[in-house]
Protein backbone atom coordinates (compact mmCIF):
# COMPACT_ATOMS: atom_id res chain seq x y z
CA UNK A 1 0.00 0.00 0.00
CA UNK A 2 1.50 3.12 -0.88
CA UNK A 3 2.12 6.26 1.44
CA UNK A 4 -0.35 8.54 1.23
CA UNK A 5 0.41 11.77 3.25
CA UNK A 6 -3.04 14.21 4.15
CA UNK A 7 -2.00 17.91 4.42
CA UNK A 8 -4.64 20.29 6.20
CA UNK A 9 -2.56 23.23 7.67
CA UNK A 10 -4.23 26.44 5.66
CA UNK A 11 -0.17 27.84 5.43
CA UNK A 12 -0.10 24.73 3.51
CA UNK A 13 -3.26 24.29 1.20
CA UNK A 14 -3.05 27.68 0.70
CA UNK A 15 0.10 26.98 -1.67
CA UNK A 16 1.93 24.09 -1.47
CA UNK A 17 5.48 24.43 0.53
CA UNK A 18 8.22 23.03 -1.39
CA UNK A 19 9.36 20.88 1.50
CA UNK A 20 5.86 18.96 1.87
CA UNK A 21 6.12 18.55 -1.90
CA UNK A 22 9.58 17.20 -1.64
CA UNK A 23 7.88 14.31 -0.19
CA UNK A 24 6.57 13.61 -3.39
CA UNK A 25 10.06 12.38 -4.37
CA UNK A 26 9.85 9.89 -1.58
CA UNK A 27 7.14 7.75 -3.06
CA UNK A 28 4.60 9.93 -1.03
CA UNK A 29 1.25 10.80 -2.19
CA UNK A 30 -0.20 13.58 -0.80
CA UNK A 31 -3.56 14.76 0.12
CA UNK A 32 -4.43 18.00 0.59
CA UNK A 33 -7.52 19.88 2.20
CA UNK A 34 -9.96 22.85 0.53
CA UNK A 35 -7.24 25.62 -0.29
CA UNK A 36 -6.89 27.95 2.85
CA UNK A 37 -9.26 26.76 4.77
CA UNK A 38 -9.83 24.84 8.13
CA UNK A 39 -11.40 21.38 7.23
CA UNK A 40 -14.55 20.72 9.38
CA UNK A 41 -15.29 16.91 10.35
CA UNK A 42 -17.19 15.96 7.09
CA UNK A 43 -14.25 16.81 4.98
CA UNK A 44 -11.96 15.15 7.08
CA UNK A 45 -14.34 12.02 7.27
CA UNK A 46 -13.55 12.27 3.34
CA UNK A 47 -10.43 12.87 3.24
CA UNK A 48 -8.56 10.47 6.01
CA UNK A 49 -9.62 6.56 4.45
CA UNK A 50 -5.99 5.17 3.67
CA UNK A 51 -3.82 7.76 4.84
CA UNK A 52 -0.89 6.67 6.59
CA UNK A 53 0.65 10.25 7.47
CA UNK A 54 -0.73 13.54 8.40
CA UNK A 55 0.08 17.00 8.41
CA UNK A 56 -2.42 18.52 10.78
CA UNK A 57 -3.17 22.05 11.75
CA UNK A 58 -5.39 23.84 14.14
CA UNK A 59 -8.19 22.22 13.36
CA UNK A 60 -10.79 20.02 15.61
CA UNK A 61 -10.05 15.93 14.76
CA UNK A 62 -12.74 13.96 16.60
CA UNK A 63 -12.48 10.88 17.89
CA UNK A 64 -14.47 9.86 14.41
CA UNK A 65 -12.21 11.11 12.05
CA UNK A 66 -9.27 8.98 13.91
CA UNK A 67 -11.66 5.98 13.73
CA UNK A 68 -12.19 6.61 9.74
CA UNK A 69 -8.52 6.77 9.45
CA UNK A 70 -8.02 2.74 10.19
CA UNK A 71 -3.86 2.84 8.30
CA UNK A 72 -2.98 6.13 10.12
CA UNK A 73 0.60 6.27 12.26
CA UNK A 74 1.68 9.86 12.76
CA UNK A 75 0.41 12.88 13.37
CA UNK A 76 2.79 15.70 12.78
CA UNK A 77 1.86 19.28 13.76
CA UNK A 78 3.07 22.29 12.06
CA UNK A 79 2.78 24.12 15.52
CA UNK A 80 2.66 23.19 19.30
CA UNK A 81 -0.79 23.05 20.40
CA UNK A 82 -2.45 19.81 20.45
CA UNK A 83 -5.57 20.53 22.49
CA UNK A 84 -6.95 19.76 18.85
CA UNK A 85 -5.77 15.79 19.26
CA UNK A 86 -8.26 12.84 20.97
CA UNK A 87 -4.60 12.24 22.82
CA UNK A 88 -6.10 8.83 24.43
CA UNK A 89 -7.21 7.73 21.41
CA UNK A 90 -4.13 8.34 19.66
CA UNK A 91 -2.48 6.81 22.25
CA UNK A 92 -4.39 3.98 22.44
CA UNK A 93 -4.33 3.57 18.63
CA UNK A 94 -0.47 3.65 19.15
CA UNK A 95 -0.05 6.77 16.42
CA UNK A 96 2.35 8.96 17.16
CA UNK A 97 1.74 12.55 17.47
CA UNK A 98 4.85 15.21 16.81
CA UNK A 99 5.37 18.96 17.79
CA UNK A 100 7.73 21.35 15.93
CA UNK A 101 8.41 22.88 19.07
CA UNK A 102 9.43 26.75 18.83
CA UNK A 103 9.68 26.88 14.99
CA UNK A 104 6.26 29.45 15.03
CA UNK A 105 7.32 30.80 18.88
CA UNK A 106 9.50 34.26 16.48
CA UNK A 107 6.63 35.09 14.69
CA UNK A 108 3.82 34.67 17.63
CA UNK A 109 6.15 36.83 19.69
CA UNK A 110 6.65 39.81 17.16
CA UNK A 111 2.94 39.88 17.21
CA UNK A 112 2.15 39.90 20.46
CA UNK A 113 4.65 42.79 20.93
CA UNK A 114 3.00 44.91 17.84
CA UNK A 115 -0.22 44.32 19.30
CA UNK A 116 1.35 46.27 22.66
CA UNK A 117 2.70 49.05 20.78
CA UNK A 118 -0.78 49.33 18.44
CA UNK A 119 -2.58 49.68 22.10
CA UNK A 120 0.10 51.71 23.43
CA UNK A 121 -0.68 54.11 20.83
CA UNK A 122 -4.01 53.87 19.83
CA UNK A 123 -2.93 52.95 15.77
CA UNK A 124 -6.02 51.37 15.06
CA UNK A 125 -8.65 54.17 16.02
CA UNK A 126 -5.85 56.72 14.53
CA UNK A 127 -5.77 55.09 11.12
CA UNK A 128 -9.54 54.75 11.40
CA UNK A 129 -10.07 58.30 12.01
CA UNK A 130 -7.65 59.64 9.65
CA UNK A 131 -9.49 57.45 7.14
CA UNK A 132 -12.75 58.82 8.06
CA UNK A 133 -11.84 62.34 7.27
CA UNK A 134 -10.68 63.38 11.06
CA UNK A 135 -7.19 63.84 12.33
CA UNK A 136 -7.70 62.34 15.80
CA UNK A 137 -4.62 62.30 17.93
CA UNK A 138 -4.98 60.55 20.93
CA UNK A 139 -1.94 60.65 23.74
CA UNK A 140 -0.10 57.44 23.89
CA UNK A 141 1.44 55.41 26.38
CA UNK A 142 5.60 53.79 26.37
CA UNK A 143 6.59 50.70 26.87
CA UNK A 144 9.54 51.68 28.84
CA UNK A 145 8.68 51.63 32.60
CA UNK A 146 5.73 49.26 32.38
CA UNK A 147 4.78 46.38 34.22
CA UNK A 148 4.55 43.72 31.57
CA UNK A 149 3.02 40.40 32.78
CA UNK A 150 3.79 37.56 30.84
CA UNK A 151 1.86 34.32 31.59
CA UNK A 152 3.29 31.02 30.26
CA UNK A 153 7.34 31.03 29.35
CA UNK A 154 7.93 28.60 26.99
CA UNK A 155 9.52 29.90 23.59
CA UNK A 156 7.01 32.15 22.56
CA UNK A 157 7.01 34.29 26.26
CA UNK A 158 10.28 33.70 26.66
CA UNK A 159 10.58 35.52 23.82
CA UNK A 160 8.35 38.21 24.44
CA UNK A 161 9.67 39.05 27.59
CA UNK A 162 13.33 39.12 26.10
CA UNK A 163 11.81 41.95 23.61
CA UNK A 164 9.94 43.44 26.33
CA UNK A 165 12.81 43.68 29.00
CA UNK A 166 14.85 45.21 26.03
CA UNK A 167 12.48 47.77 25.69
CA UNK A 168 12.87 48.91 29.02
CA UNK A 169 9.65 47.18 30.48
CA UNK A 170 9.53 45.23 33.78
CA UNK A 171 8.67 41.44 33.10
CA UNK A 172 6.46 39.59 35.73
CA UNK A 173 6.49 36.37 34.57
CA UNK A 174 4.39 33.08 35.60
CA UNK A 175 5.12 29.58 34.73
CA UNK A 176 4.90 26.80 36.77
CA UNK A 177 8.29 25.22 35.39
CA UNK A 178 9.84 28.85 36.07
CA UNK A 179 11.80 27.94 33.18
CA UNK A 180 15.65 30.22 32.39
CA UNK A 181 14.86 33.15 31.09
CA UNK A 182 17.67 35.24 29.43
CA UNK A 183 16.61 38.15 31.76
CA UNK A 184 19.03 39.62 34.66
CA UNK A 185 17.11 39.93 37.67
CA UNK A 186 17.06 43.05 37.85
CA UNK A 187 14.99 43.19 34.40
CA UNK A 188 12.64 39.93 35.58
CA UNK A 189 10.23 38.89 38.82
CA UNK A 190 9.00 35.63 39.00
CA UNK A 191 5.16 36.34 40.87
CA UNK A 192 2.02 33.95 41.71
CA UNK A 193 -0.57 34.35 38.31
CA UNK A 194 -3.02 36.39 41.26
CA UNK A 195 0.42 39.02 41.69
CA UNK A 196 0.62 38.91 38.03
CA UNK A 197 -2.55 40.49 37.22
CA UNK A 198 -2.95 42.78 40.17
CA UNK A 199 0.39 44.55 38.95
CA UNK A 200 0.52 44.69 35.51
CA UNK A 201 -0.07 47.30 33.45
CA UNK A 202 -0.15 44.95 30.45
CA UNK A 203 -0.83 41.20 30.40
CA UNK A 204 -0.04 38.72 27.70
CA UNK A 205 -0.73 35.34 27.47
CA UNK A 206 1.05 32.60 25.95
CA UNK A 207 0.30 29.08 27.42
CA UNK A 208 -2.02 26.55 26.98
CA UNK A 209 -5.94 26.04 28.00
CA UNK A 210 -6.25 24.89 32.02
CA UNK A 211 -7.05 21.34 32.30
CA UNK A 212 -10.07 21.27 33.93
CA UNK A 213 -11.80 23.86 30.62
CA UNK A 214 -12.29 26.73 32.88
CA UNK A 215 -10.96 30.59 31.55
CA UNK A 216 -7.85 31.48 33.03
CA UNK A 217 -9.24 34.72 32.81
CA UNK A 218 -12.80 35.57 34.24
CA UNK A 219 -14.71 38.05 36.24
CA UNK A 220 -12.87 37.49 39.59
CA UNK A 221 -9.04 38.08 37.73
CA UNK A 222 -10.83 40.91 35.68
CA UNK A 223 -12.11 42.52 39.21
CA UNK A 224 -8.29 42.36 40.24
CA UNK A 225 -6.02 44.17 37.63
CA UNK A 226 -5.13 47.94 37.60
CA UNK A 227 -8.20 50.18 35.56
CA UNK A 228 -6.72 50.36 31.83
CA UNK A 229 -5.11 46.95 31.81
CA UNK A 230 -3.97 45.77 27.93
CA UNK A 231 -4.42 42.65 27.78
CA UNK A 232 -2.82 39.85 24.29
CA UNK A 233 -4.01 36.61 23.62
CA UNK A 234 -1.94 35.46 21.06
CA UNK A 235 -2.27 31.37 22.24
CA UNK A 236 -5.94 30.44 23.14
CA UNK A 237 -9.80 31.99 23.04
CA UNK A 238 -10.75 29.18 25.91
CA UNK A 239 -7.90 31.26 28.19
CA UNK A 240 -10.57 34.02 28.18
CA UNK A 241 -14.46 34.19 29.63
CA UNK A 242 -15.70 36.75 26.53
CA UNK A 243 -18.83 37.79 28.10
CA UNK A 244 -16.72 38.94 31.66
CA UNK A 245 -14.01 40.05 29.12
CA UNK A 246 -16.86 42.55 27.65
CA UNK A 247 -17.88 43.70 30.64
CA UNK A 248 -14.44 44.40 31.93
CA UNK A 249 -13.87 46.53 28.42
CA UNK A 250 -17.33 48.27 28.93
CA UNK A 251 -16.65 49.28 32.41
CA UNK A 252 -12.95 50.41 31.37
CA UNK A 253 -11.58 47.98 33.78
CA UNK A 254 -9.35 46.94 29.97
CA UNK A 255 -8.94 49.50 28.44
CA UNK A 256 -7.46 47.34 25.30
CA UNK A 257 -8.14 43.57 24.15
CA UNK A 258 -5.85 42.24 21.01
CA UNK A 259 -6.34 39.06 19.82
CA UNK A 260 -5.21 36.33 17.47
CA UNK A 261 -7.92 33.77 18.49
CA UNK A 262 -11.53 33.41 17.99
CA UNK A 263 -14.11 30.41 18.82
CA UNK A 264 -15.10 30.00 16.31
CA UNK A 265 -12.66 31.17 13.50
CA UNK A 266 -14.02 33.33 11.55
CA UNK A 267 -15.56 35.41 14.72
CA UNK A 268 -19.22 35.69 14.77
CA UNK A 269 -20.14 39.32 14.09
CA UNK A 270 -21.41 41.67 15.47
CA UNK A 271 -19.48 40.55 18.61
CA UNK A 272 -15.97 41.43 20.38
CA UNK A 273 -14.11 41.46 17.02
CA UNK A 274 -16.08 44.33 16.14
CA UNK A 275 -15.86 46.65 19.08
CA UNK A 276 -13.07 49.66 18.61
CA UNK A 277 -11.48 48.48 21.99
CA UNK A 278 -9.93 44.87 20.20
CA UNK A 279 -7.50 44.87 18.19
CA UNK A 280 -8.37 41.28 16.03
CA UNK A 281 -5.95 39.37 13.59
CA UNK A 282 -7.00 36.23 11.97
CA UNK A 283 -4.67 33.94 13.70
CA UNK A 284 -1.57 35.27 11.62
CA UNK A 285 1.15 34.98 15.03
CA UNK A 286 2.93 32.34 13.55
CA UNK A 287 1.69 33.05 9.36
CA UNK A 288 5.44 34.88 8.54
CA UNK A 289 7.37 33.52 5.66
CA UNK A 290 10.04 32.38 7.98
CA UNK A 291 8.20 30.90 10.84
CA UNK A 292 5.93 28.83 7.89
CA UNK A 293 8.83 27.49 6.55
CA UNK A 294 10.84 26.27 9.81
CA UNK A 295 7.31 24.77 11.22
CA UNK A 296 7.00 22.80 7.41
CA UNK A 297 10.58 21.76 7.64
CA UNK A 298 10.36 20.73 10.91
CA UNK A 299 6.73 18.85 10.77
CA UNK A 300 8.28 17.19 7.56
CA UNK A 301 11.56 15.69 9.18
CA UNK A 302 9.21 14.62 12.16
CA UNK A 303 6.62 13.11 9.83
CA UNK A 304 9.47 11.27 7.84
CA UNK A 305 11.31 9.86 11.13
CA UNK A 306 7.74 8.48 12.40
CA UNK A 307 7.01 6.92 8.85
CA UNK A 308 10.77 5.28 8.21
CA UNK A 309 11.21 7.30 5.09
CA UNK A 310 14.58 7.78 5.68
Amino acid sequence: MPVRVLVTPRSLTEKPHPAVEALRGKGVELVYASPGKIPGEAELLRLVPGITGWIAGVEPISEKVIATAAHLRCISRNGVGIDNLPLDVLEHRGIAVCITNGANAQGVAELAIAMIFASLRHLSATDHGIKAGGWPRHKGSEMKGRKLGVVGCGAVGREVARIGAAIGAHVLAYDPMQPALPLTSDQVTWVSLADLFRQSDIVTLHCPAPADGKPLVDAAVLASVKPGLILINTARAALVNEPDLIAALDAGRVASYCTDVFDPEPPILPGLASRSDVIATSHIGGYTEESVDRATAFAVANLVAALGLD
